[in-house]
């Protein structure tokens, strides 16, 4: 019923810059928390940065400096701005949404491939 879409991700090389944009649709309800994940090949997904209603946005360690979450609580859209990208960056980026009610993200887009390489 409610959908997230994920679209920006592409091929970059080091140190270059992209832009991820989230989209929904499906729902009338202003979630409480919009963020990113990601899944690096062979890896568990992780945290990128969540922007909370009442809190402060939170990145994760690695990407702090680099990245920054935009959030439209209106229109419920969530943009991911990279910078300085790293090879490490490589992975399956997941929007995320968390609606009234529930302790954890519980809406997720199908995702949008980064690679970082050379």
């Amino acid at each position: 019923q409610v959908q997230l879409v994920e679209s920006g991700g592409g091929l970059v090389q080091p140190g270059g810059s992209l832009r991820l944009s989230c989209t929904t649709s499906g729902t009338i309800f202003r979630f409480v928390a919009m963020g990113w994940y990601r899944r690096a090949p062979g890896k568990e997904r992780e945290l990128v940065a969540q922007s909370s209603d009442g809190r402060i946005t939170n990145y994760a360690d690695s990407v702090k400096g680099r990245f920054t979450l935009s959030r439209d609580n209106a229109k419920n859209t969530a943009s991911l701005s990279m910078s300085n990208l790293k090879p490490e960056d490589t992975a399956v980026y997941y929007c995320s949404a968390r609606r009234a009610g529930s302790l954890i993200d519980d809406v997720w887009g199908q995702g949008t491939q980064v690679t970082v390489s050379s």
